[in-house]
């Protein structure tokens, strides 16, 4: 039989739960139970592989100290990482029995915490162990509590030996019925694998490095296109103009999907086209689609004849009108 202890508190000489664990484990070596213990604190960077050392156990104790609200950041990051990358087939085998010591409030609230999370993940937990410690020295010496503590590793040793079954639990039917995770459908294997990568700062570092590139890289592609759409139909006209003497005129051409409209001023043998409207008084405002647009610029249709065969709505001066066949040649 192989038990792991995993220890959430941060290390603290005074802190209860270590004297509790310790005296779990002496018990359960005892009995011939190999033990293995992590303190989480000490593996700050790779707490996302942790989850794998539970492949090969029968079972675990998850133990943390309430030192101010709730189990800790530790544990906390633990379970999530149980939640994300651990084997739920195997996490459904394995018992756990909580221990949750406090120096303040809430050692019960801590206890049902880790039992629900556990039964959430979809593992056996067993009947744990909670109390509150004021005064660390004569909680040690006091003898009723050592046989307490002595009497639940014992009670985890049996439980796990004769394989118990407790009862359905509501934790079960809820996750079956509401919680959906987000994560990808990944094998155990493969969320091992996901899980030492999340774990290499290197590797995050150098993922984060490339997204962003990529996302500059797209950024930069998507104002490229936005410039060329802003150039669209300006290059053309302006390479098919024929000035007309003593003529000047204001167009502002509506093309349906563009942003903003196409504004054209002409004086004499000046011509001036941008997007956006006109600063200066217009003189036609026309109306059509890019596919007509495209026909007059490739020259398959005059500006007069989308006009007369309604491709094309105008209104304002309708001698200006005429004229854009003259200024504007793409024969």
């Amino acid at each position: 039989m192989k038990v792991n202890i995993y220890y959430g508190g941060r290390g603290l000489l005074d802190d209860p739960t270590l004297y509790v664990v310790n005296k779990m484990q002496e018990v359960l070596t005892e009995l011939r139970v190999e033990v293995e213990r992590y303190n989480i604190h000490e593996h700050k960077s790779s707490i996302t592989t942790l989850p794998q050392t539970i492949k090969d156990v029968d079972g675990i104790i998850l133990a943390t100290t309430v030192e101010w609200l709730g189990i800790g950041g530790y544990m906390q990051q633990f379970l999530d990482a149980c939640w994300l990358y651990g084997d739920k087939d195997k996490i459904a085998s394995t018992y756990m029995q909580p221990i949750v010591m406090s120096t303040t409030y809430g050692e019960r609230e801590g206890e049902i915490t880790l039992a629900n999370a556990w039964e959430i993940l979809g593992g056996l937990p067993c009947s744990g162990l909670c109390g509150y410690v004021e005064d660390l020295v004569s909680f040690e010496m006091n003898h009723d509590y050592t046989v307490i503590i002595e009497k639940k590793a014992e009670n985890l040793y049996r439980t796990i030996s004769q394989k118990q079954k407790s009862l359905p639990s509501s934790n079960q039917a809820v996750k079956q019925s509401v919680l959906r995770t987000q994560q990808l459908e990944l094998t155990p294997q493969e969320s091992e694998q996901l899980s030492k990568y999340v774990a290499d700062d290197v590797y995050v570092k150098k993922q984060k490095e490339d997204i962003e590139e990529l996302s500059s890289m797209f950024k930069d592609l998507l104002g490229q296109s936005e410039e060329d759409e802003d150039m669209a139909y300006l290059m053309e006209l302006e390479a098919h103009f024929v000035p007309q003497e003593d003529f000047h005129a204001n167009y502002l051409f509506m093309i349906e999907g563009k942003k903003k409209p196409m504004s054209v001023e002409i004086f004499n043998e000046e011509l001036q086209i941008h997007y956006g409207q006109s600063n200066k008084e217009v003189d036609v405002y026309t109306k059509l689609t890019m596919p007509v647009m495209d026909n007059i610029i490739q020259g398959r249709m005059t500006f007069q004849r989308a006009f007369m065969t309604g491709e094309m709505t105008a209104k304002g001066n309708f001698k200006r009108l005429k004229m854009l066949d003259q200024v504007f040649i793409f024969n």
